[in-house]
């Protein structure tokens, strides 16, 4: 289908019927592809005007190529894979989902958070062996006398605020935005602090922030260093946001007690990472995502904003300016 006007470039979904009755609805020709490299991408897509996208990467040397191109619309929230200046040059609106999952990924933190603060993965392992003694999991810190740091108070982050705080813990987090959280009374039980501040008072920090250039890796050994010793980290956001072999050394030395991690700068995780060797890390295989409903709507929302992009319609969620 040469003349399909909406390309879907990869998708490892087991099957695509919500695009298929979004796109047929709309009368739109579409395609699926597995594009991997730039030139699967440039060969697959010339002619698109919009396009659904997993995890291949869109370069300038892309872009420059598929001159038609007009939106991108991400399967998931995060873009990284996605040059936005790029992108902005060619006059190509990027595009995610931001609310498909908000309560699964805040459901999977808090998942994370009392799997590792209760041991319970540890003490589960020691009862398979056939130790039956909780003692062999001190201490445990009773979870509302924590001082919970969120870093990224978005929809998720905010999510997961709410359900700490509904189980007795302070929190305190940072975002460079903060306008919608002051003017939420719902939400003013957070505190306000800088980053640094979260990083030095927090007993359990979660991150819920996107990747970008400046805070790929901020998370290393000099942050664990200023952090609380013996406290948490959860992260459901970004792998590169984590120096992993710093966390693995934090974990493994004491200075951090606990680690939930649901996403990995490698992905499946490589055999050979030190976090599989670290104590008391509880590791998912990116999953907080999931559920089916939350499946169901990323499917249906991304075909939904590739319409709009081919119709030459107004996105609902652009992450680009031009």
């Amino acid at each position: 289908m040469a003349d399909a006007k909406i390309v879907v470039t990869d998708c490892d979904h087991a099957n695509m019927n919500e695009e298929d009755a979004v796109f047929k609805k709309a009368g739109i020709p579409w395609k699926l592809c597995q594009c991997k490299t730039e030139d699967d991408l440039i060969n697959n897509c010339k002619g698109a005007v919009a396009v659904c996208n997993q995890y291949a990467h869109f370069s300038e040397k892309v872009f420059a190529a598929l001159p038609d191109l007009k939106l991108i619309c991400r399967y998931g929230v995060g873009v990284d894979n996605i040059d936005l200046e790029a992108a902005s040059r060619h006059h190509v609106a990027v595009c995610n989902v931001p609310d498909y999952g908000t309560f699964e990924v805040a459901d999977q933190a808090l998942t994370l958070m009392m799997a590792v603060t209760r041991k319970v993965v540890a003490a589960a392992n020691y009862v398979k062996d056939g130790v039956w003694d909780y003692a062999k999991c001190a201490p445990i810190t009773r979870m509302s006398c924590m001082t919970v740091g969120i870093i990224g108070l978005g929809r998720i982050g905010t999510a997961f605020a709410k359900r700490v705080h509904a189980m007795g813990c302070k929190v305190i987090g940072y975002d460079i935005y903060t306008k919608h959280v002051e003017s939420d009374p719902e939400l003013s039980f957070i505190k306000l602090c800088s980053q640094d501040e979260v990083i030095k008072n927090a007993d359990l920090i979660s991150l819920h922030c996107g990747l970008n250039k400046d805070n790929a890796g901020f998370m290393n050994k000099a942050t664990f260093s200023k952090m609380k010793k013996g406290s948490y980290l959860i992260n459901v956001a970004r792998g590169g946001l984590v120096n992993e072999a710093d966390l693995a050394e934090a974990l493994k030395s004491g200075q951090l007690a606990g680690a939930g991690i649901d996403v990995t700068c490698k992905e499946p995780l490589p055999m050979d990472n030190p976090l599989r060797s670290a104590p008391n890390v509880v590791i998912t295989p990116h999953m907080a995502w999931y559920s089916v409903q939350a499946a169901s709507d990323l499917k249906t929302k991304c075909a939904e904003e590739a319409v709009r992009g081919a119709k030459g319609e107004k996105p609902r969620c652009q992450v680009n300016k031009f």
